[in-house]
């Protein structure tokens, strides 16, 4: 379960999100909105990212803010853009990650394989193509046995391949009572995901759809 409570987020003296109070339980939550709504302010924000009002907790007791470290580990993000340090390997930044978040070898040999990363595993970021990058940030978002995933516009530059295989994982995680949020211009087919509710982002605040 995720809550968040009397949540805004500035920029400045501009706010961009008003959420005065939202409480979810594992599921698919598909999250819409135009450029520039705050979608991915709102995946930093609960990343613990980036700076925020108000309060954002997890199965009940674990705040984001009172409780930064254990709420990371059980919380990952994938990002819409991700951006590595050049001279990093992508096996070095899995195993880094699995470190943190606890996940086995097994695992991480599992989703390179899956999502194809284990074809450029030991490259430096900085020679990667906006697929690899994006292939790399999804193997990082399913390490360890997150109870939160947050997926910032996953379809973009992947494969077909890589898609089918992104949905499968997705499937997964719901099985073991996982939340996610997935942000998606493109539209996600309802045969391959299973979507507990809708939101778009207007006026500032999230509203069911």
């Amino acid at each position: 379960m995720l809550q968040l409570r009397n949540f805004t987020k500035y920029y400045g003296t501009h706010k961009v999100l008003d959420i005065p109070d939202l409480t979810l339980s594992a599921g698919l939550y598909w999250i819409k909105g135009d450029n520039g709504s705050g979608k991915s302010s709102l995946f930093k924000s609960l990343a613990g990212l980036i700076p925020f009002s108000g309060e954002v907790v997890l199965e009940g007791s674990i705040s984001l803010k009172k409780h930064p470290i254990p709420f990371r580990k059980w919380v990952n993000y994938g990002e819409a853009e991700p951006l590595y340090p050049g001279f990093l390997s992508a096996k070095d930044l899995i195993q880094f990650v699995a470190k943190t978040k606890q996940g086995s070898v097994e695992q991480q040999d599992h989703l390179m394989n899956v999502l194809g990363v284990d074809k450029f595993l030991t490259q430096s970021c900085g020679t990667f193509s906006s697929g690899m990058l994006k292939k790399l940030s999804l193997t990082l978002a399913f390490l360890g046995n997150p109870k939160v995933i947050l997926l910032d516009e996953p379809l973009i530059t992947l494969d077909e391949a890589a898609r089918n295989q992104l949905a499968s994982l997705v499937q997964d995680a719901l099985k073991k009572d996982v939340l996610i949020f997935i942000s998606s211009h493109q539209q996600l087919e309802l045969t391959e995901y299973s979507i507990t509710q809708s939101f778009m982002i207007e006026e500032k605040t999230l509203i069911k759809i």
